[in-house]
């Protein structure tokens, strides 16, 4: 049962890195400085979300108390939504790309984060409201929690893949707090499919 959450998270992990590009280009100064807002804004809630990732797992081991399965679960999920909503907000504040349909993706973008924010903010809902007292009952919710987190980390991110494209990626890979967001969400996402 925790080890279908386990996994889950893991899969939640490959999300996170969306949030970088590849590549580089220097000539658009516009551009540039909105890569720089964006991943300066997002880099901490990348780290908020591999650290609320790693707590879950780290009590999703089979001999941990389905009180301390539930408290960590319902503080690592809340962790989430809350890093979810701030990219949302960041990419919000931070006005449309100076690329074509930049202000398209931009809001195809902050829908998703939004809807990953109320997603997330769900599972702790439903994870608080878990019978810890009984071991069965306890067991079968968090099997449901663990099938729905499975679902929404394979939901994907094609909205924050399509504001990355092209000129928007190549400019974000330029900052140094998306290169460092990368490095620390490849290690997580290794370390945790482990």
């Amino acid at each position: 049962m925790n080890k279908k959450l386990a996994a889950a998270l893991s899969g939640g992990a490959v999300l996170v890195l969306a949030l970088s590009g590849c590549g580089g280009d220097e000539t658009n100064d516009k551009l540039n400085s909105w890569a720089k807002e964006v991943c300066d804004s997002v880099q901490p809630q990348i780290k908020k979300i591999a650290a609320a990732n790693a707590s879950i797992q780290k009590e999703t081991s089979d001999d941990s108390a389905p009180e301390d399965v539930q408290k960590a679960d319902s503080q690592g999920f809340q962790d989430i939504s809350d890093a979810y909503e701030a990219m949302a907000t960041a990419i919000r504040k931070a006005g449309a790309p100076d690329v074509e349909d930049g202000a398209k993706k931009q809001k195809a973008a902050v829908a998703e984060l939004n809807q990953l924010s109320a997603a997330y903010a769900d599972l702790k809902k439903k994870s608080d409201a878990l019978n810890t007292k009984d071991q069965a009952k306890f067991a079968d919710g968090l099997e449901g929690v663990a099938t729905e987190l499975e679902k929404l980390s394979k939901t994907g991110s094609d909205a924050l893949k399509e504001l990355e494209k092209g000129e928007v990626g190549q400019a974000m890979a330029e900052q140094p707090s998306c290169k460092s967001a990368t490095t620390s969400g490849s290690a997580s996402a290794v370390s945790t499919k482990s």
